[in-house]
């Protein structure tokens, strides 16, 4: 058993966990991912979030810890990806006189990486409430009977859901 403890120093205990398992973590993600670049990526990402996180507790069982933080990972790797063609896509089907510059493309796909983000940390009643309202256009009355609350309370979610994807962009909230 592994003791990470947030009140002594992580040091020693990181360095078992890492020197005694980055490799099975490695060949994991490799196998899943069919991608050497992106697997190390996200090892090194897995390793950091623990040495960050300074876990509490004692890990009884590594390998699933570390495959559990991983699969955090891939996922939302794959939804910040997904996120980014279907933004270079809607670009591919607009018409050219109206096409951003590189530099636009690059802000807009990070401020998505950011918003996509800041909405994660949401319920799932406020996330669906925002994705209802500025992707579908719908109603505050159609979002509450579609999420069965209330019309106040679909408000609260959308001013919540609103000022967390305001303050996560620095350059709207800067402005």
């Amino acid at each position: 058993m592994l003791a990470v403890s947030p009140s002594s120093s992580p040091q020693p205990d990181f360095q078992a966990l890492y020197t005694d398992h980055h490799s099975w973590l490695l060949g994991w993600l490799k196998r899943r991912l069919h991608d050497a670049g992106l697997a190390g990526d996200l090892a090194h990402d897995t390793f950091i979030k623990i040495l960050v996180a300074r876990e509490a507790g004692a890990i009884a069982e590594p390998r699933p810890f570390l495959a559990t933080i991983a699969r955090r990972l891939i996922a939302n790797h794959c939804r910040r990806e997904a996120l980014e063609h279907a933004y270079l896509d809607a670009l591919l089907h607009a018409p050219q006189a109206c096409a951003p510059s590189p530099e636009t493309i690059a802000i807009v796909v990070e401020s998505l990486h950011l918003i996509d983000r800041a909405l994660a940390k949401l319920p799932e009643p406020a996330r669906q409430a925002f994705l209802m309202a500025h992707l579908d256009g719908m109603r505050y009355a159609d979002i509450a009977a579609e999420l069965n609350v209330s019309t106040h309370s679909v408000k609260k979610y959308l001013t919540r859901a609103n000022l967390l994807c305001f303050f996560a962009v620095p350059d709207f909230a800067a402005s």
